[in-house]
C-alpha cells in the first residue's frame, strides 16, 4: 500500500526544534528579508516608502529620513502594534501549520506560555491573512457543491417526555448555519456561509466560470444550477459515485473541517465559522505541499497582509 503523503520524508521540510532555536535577532532578520524582499531586507517606511532610515538605539524601531515616522518590522502588518517577541510569532505560524486538523487557541496558549487571549487573536490573525491571499476568481473544470450544517446545539431534555424533536425548526435554536463549498478538481476550494443550504445556490452561480460541469447531490434546491451549468447528480441513497458524478472532494472538504471542530475546536460556529472554513480549505488545497513551504506561504501572507480592522485591539473593542 502506497504510503501516506503525510508520512513521507518529503512532507516534513520544516523543523520547529530550529525555528525555536533561533535568536530574536535571528528572527527579526529573518521576518526582514521575508517582508522586504524586494531590498532584501532592508526596511521600507509603510507611510512613505522611502528607504533610507534611523536605526534607534533605545527601541528596536527605525525612523524614517523621508517623513520622520517610526516604524517597527510589523508595522503596518497584520501584528501590527503586536507584544509578543517576533520569534514566537514565527514558533506560532509553524505550530499552527503542523496541526493537520486545525489548532487551538488553547493549546497554543500552554506551548508558548502566554494568555489564551493572546493566543486565539494571532491565530485568528494568521486565518484572516491566508484568507487575503489566496487566489480570486472563478473555479472552471469540473466543480463539486455541498453543503453542511454547524453550531445550533440544543441540548435535549433529561426525561423523555420531556425531550422535543429538535429537527423541527420551531424547536431550534436559530443559530444553526451552513458551510457551502465550491471545490475545483485539482484547484481550489471556496467557502460561503449562509443561514441555509439553499442560499449557496447564488453564492456558486455566481463564482464558477461558464462552461463549467458542476457535480451536487440529490439536494432539490441545486436544481437551480442547471439554469447556469452542465450539471452531474449524485444521489447518496443509491452510491457515493455513478455515472461520473460524485461530491467526494466535497464530503472531504467537511470531513476535515467536522474532525477539526470534534478533535481540535469543539465549537466553531457563529461569527468565526467563516474563518475556520476558509483555513481547511487552504489546508485541503495544499494538503500534499510540504509543511517548509506552507510555512514560507503564510509568512508571506501575513507579511504582506495590512493592518487588521477586525482583530487589532480585539480584546478592547465594544460590541
Amino acid at each position: 500500500m502506497a504510503q501516506h503523503f503525510l508520512l513521507s520524508p518529503a512532507a516534513k521540510t520544516l523543523s520547529l526544534v530550529k525555528v525555536m532555536r533561533m535568536s530574536e535577532e535571528e528572527a527579526r532578520t529573518a521576518f526582514r528579508k521575508i517582508r522586504w524582499t524586494e531590498t532584501e531586507g532592508e526596511p521600507i517606511c509603510p507611510e512613505c516608502g522611502c528607504v533610507d532610515h534611523y536605526d534607534l538605539k533605545t527601541r528596536q524601531v527605525y525612523k524614517c529620513k523621508g517623513c520622520n515616522k517610526q516604524f517597527s518590522i510589523t508595522s503596518g502588518t497584520i501584528f501590527h502594534g503586536r507584544k509578543l517577541h517576533v520569534r514566537d510569532i514565527l514558533a506560532a505560524i509553524a505550530i499552527f501549520i503542523n496541526g493537520a486538523k486545525g489548532y487551538s487557541a488553547l493549546q497554543l496558549s500552554r506551548d508558548l506560555s502566554v494568555d489564551y487571549k493572546t493566543a486565539f487573536v494571532l491565530l485568528h490573525k494568521v486565518r484572516e491573512s491566508i484568507e487575503t491571499a489566496r487566489d480570486a476568481g472563478a473555479l472552471s473544470g469540473d466543480v463539486e457543491v455541498d453543503g453542511a450544517y454547524f453550531g445550533g446545539y440544543v441540548k435535549p431534555a433529561n426525561e423523555i417526555k420531556d425531550r422535543k424533536d429538535r429537527r423541527k425548526k420551531v424547536n431550534q435554536s436559530g443559530k444553526r448555519q451552513s458551510v457551502i463549498v465550491a471545490r475545483e478538481r485539482g484547484g481550489r476550494t471556496l467557502t460561503y456561509v449562509a443561514s441555509t443550504e439553499a442560499d449557496g445556490v447564488a453564492h456558486v452561480a455566481a463564482n464558477v466560470a461558464k462552461g463549467s460541469t458542476v457535480h451536487a447531490d440529490e439536494a432539490s434546491h441545486w436544481d437551480r444550477l442547471a439554469a447556469y451549468f452542465p450539471i452531474k447528480r449524485i444521489n447518496h441513497k443509491e452510491a457515493y459515485s455513478k455515472d461520473g458524478a460524485c461530491t467526494n472532494q466535497a464530503e472531504s472538504f467537511f470531513s476535515r473541517l467536522r474532525r477539526a471542530e470534534i478533535g481540535t475546536h469543539h465549537h466553531i460556529a457563529g461569527k468565526y465559522l467563516s474563518a475556520y472554513a476558509a483555513e481547511m480549505a487552504w489546508r485541503e488545497d495544499n494538503n500534499r505541499v510540504a509543511n517548509g513551504f506552507q510555512f514560507a506561504m503564510v509568512m508571506g501572507a501575513v507579511s504582506a497582509a495590512e493592518k487588521s480592522a477586525k482583530w487589532c485591539g480585539y480584546w478592547q473593542q465594544k460590541d
